[in-house]
């Protein structure tokens, strides 16, 4: 099993027990577990296969933990979660997952009303019953049927990130199925949506039984729901579907483009490729045939059509006489009017990233030290970091006060004398408050070297209030970018009612960077934001809000993201070397 799926399993565990009312330690002790799993940077299998590493090295993890794990490794189940599961109504603890409900409020609901699934409790909302229980009441109760549409949705599409763990796992194991040359992930998958629906695998190979063969035989497999020649499709344990399709070598390419989509983008390319009398699909691009029946766009290949190209994604794209579009921009948004003025943009690599400038330390909520941050920021190539902390507003993370920030930066000034290789700038990430105004005085702010405005509390408020408050922050002269401007989290809270036209405006105007928070249950801003941004000409701050050194590894993520808006590294503040944004940051009011 993957690190993704043991943490899933021990945070499923963790509801099963808070549902039944289990000691709040035990429930921890298996919350915390599942986040040190979920933020190891190396796979639980290669740690327990090890002869000189134990599982319990890993913080939070003891024997009972460690035990469970190797279960799970071996067996690919867990007797505890399977028992837990028995004795809890079949859907119920789909409610505790709905934003304004959890463990508690749903066990009342199920034994005050009956509410055994999501449909019950909607139905139960719209009566408006739930609303009567004590400690519920009318908010609440329009707080659950906003909440709903996510916990519905949640389960059909999960994020890049953990797609990503099971296309590395599956990529590796079906190498070694016979007969295959090459295999590619297209889909969604492959154009890096920060959501993934279901996988489409592609396998060049003469012979598809061997490749259909080693893939039904794969652990994660759950059921075979059809075979055919050429394709099969599976449903894994996780519930994803994945398709294979085999190939030969002369369609692969064709294949991928096809697979890749966007559906959006696709319609273009083949309504070009009919302007120039050819035919695109997933087994090439071809002469069309003449007018007498033959060429049909919804079969495979006429007698009479003749194959132009399709062993590369590049053969087909040059055979329209377009440039090859990189995955993440075939949205048909920009890219054909880019292809056409001959401006198709060099995307944003993570090699391009010099710096990363919001992170915390155990002066917040964070897990290392400065030094250690700074030690980790040098392995990963980086040339300058910002040590943001949480300001005090955010009491549940020791947010810093005035007096124990302004030591912090003392410490950093200590750690800059003794490191040479890599600049640490005197930070903080000060909440905007519910009311206005930002949480430190302006005269602490003046002396910062970089200072994050974001917004953690008051998230409900009204379009008019959060936009307000968001405005007179960015016209804060010490306030250098606002972080992770739409707070939404994926699959599990939406973006809050604020006017992102006005906030782009407004940073433009104040001369702000935005960031694009690289948290893969984040990547906030949006890609079409990201976009907006770069026509309006705002930089973009991709950074990982590492709360440890394993943290600063979500980097790539938010990359990807900026692809798809179209960044390329002259959009992108912190691609930047030290020099020039030391010019840059000499440059503020």
């Amino acid at each position: 099993m993957t690190n993704h799926e043991i943490a899933a399993a021990f945070n499923e565990v963790a509801d099963l027990l808070e549902f039944q009312g289990a000691n709040p330690f035990r429930v921890r002790a298996y919350r915390n577990g599942a986040k040190r799993i979920g933020d190891l940077n190396e796979s639980l299998a290669a740690i327990a296969e090890s002869s000189d590493r134990s599982l319990k090295e890993i913080p939070g993890i003891g024997d009972d933990l460690a035990q469970k794990i190797t279960t799970l490794l071996h067996t690919g189940t867990l007797p505890m979660l399977a028992e837990l599961r028995r004795e809890i109504p079949p859907g119920v603890l789909l409610l505790a997952r709905v934003p304004g409900v959890g463990p508690k409020k749903a066990m009342i609901l199920q034994r005050e009303l009956g509410v055994n699934s999501l449909s019950d409790l909607r139905e139960a909302c719209q009566g408006q019953r739930v609303r009567r229980l004590k400690g519920f009441g009318a908010k609440t109760e329009e707080g659950i049927i906003k909440g709903l549409s996510i916990a519905e949705t949640a389960g059909a599409r999960i994020r890049w990130a953990d797609a990503e763990v099971i296309v590395q796992n599956l990529i590796e194991y079906m190498r070694e199925a016979p007969g295959v040359r090459q295999l590619e992930v297209a889909g969604s998958y492959r154009r890096g949506r920060d959501t993934v629906g279901d996988l489409d695998l592609l396998a060049d190979a003469d012979d598809g039984g061997p490749a259909m063969d080693r893939f039904a035989a794969w652990m994660h497999v759950q059921e075979v729901v059809s075979r055919g020649d050429t394709k099969m499709t599976v449903r894994l344990v996780s519930g994803m579907q994945v398709d294979l399709r085999v190939v030969l070598s002369e369609s692969f390419g064709a294949a991928l483009q096809y697979f890749t989509g966007s559906k959006e983008h696709n319609v273009v390319v083949r309504a070009r490729a009919k302007q120039q009398g050819l035919k695109v699909n997933e087994w090439g691009v071809f002469r069309a045939a003449s007018a007498d029946g033959h060429g049909n766009e919804e079969t495979a290949v006429s007698p009479l059509e003749q194959y132009v190209a399709g062993r590369t994604e590049h053969e087909v794209y040059a055979a329209l006489g377009l440039p090859w579009f990189p995955p993440e921009l075939r949205e048909a948004r920009e890219e054909f009017e880019w292809a056409a003025a001959g401006r198709l943009p060099e995307l944003v690599s993570l090699e391009d990233i010099r710096g990363d400038l919001h992170m915390h330390t155990t002066a917040s909520d964070g897990q290392h030290s400065i030094e250690e941050m700074v030690a980790a920021a040098r392995a990963r190539g980086r040339q300058y970091i910002a040590i943001t902390d949480h300001s005090k507003r955010v009491f549940m993370a020791r947010g810093l006060d005035t007096q124990r920030l302004r030591l912090q930066w003392l410490e950093v000034d200590r750690v800059n004398r003794q490191v040479e290789d890599v600049e640490v700038l005197k930070g903080v990430e000060c909440d905007i408050l519910e009311k206005g105004g930002m949480d430190l005085p302006d005269d602490v702010l003046a002396e910062a070297d970089w200072v994050i405005a974001s917004v953690h509390y008051g998230q409900s408020q009204s379009r008019a209030q959060i936009t307000a408050r968001v405005l007179q922050a960015l016209e804060n002269p010490h306030v250098d970018m606002l972080a992770h401007p739409t707070g939404r989290l994926i699959n599990r809270r939406d973006p809050y009612d604020i006017d992102m036209d006005a906030v782009l405006a407004a940073a433009a105007r104040h001369g702000k960077s935005l960031e694009l928070n690289a948290n893969p249950a984040r990547l906030d801003l949006h890609e079409v934001h990201c976009a907006a941004a770069r026509r309006l000409g705002i930089p973009i701050v991709i950074n990982t809000d590492a709360h440890s050194a394993a943290g600063m590894d979500v980097m790539k993520y938010g990359v990807l993201q900026a692809r798809r808006g179209g960044l390329t590294a002259a959009h992108v503040l912190n691609a930047l070397p030290w020099a020039e944004f030391r010019q840059r940051m000499r440059r503020r009011p």
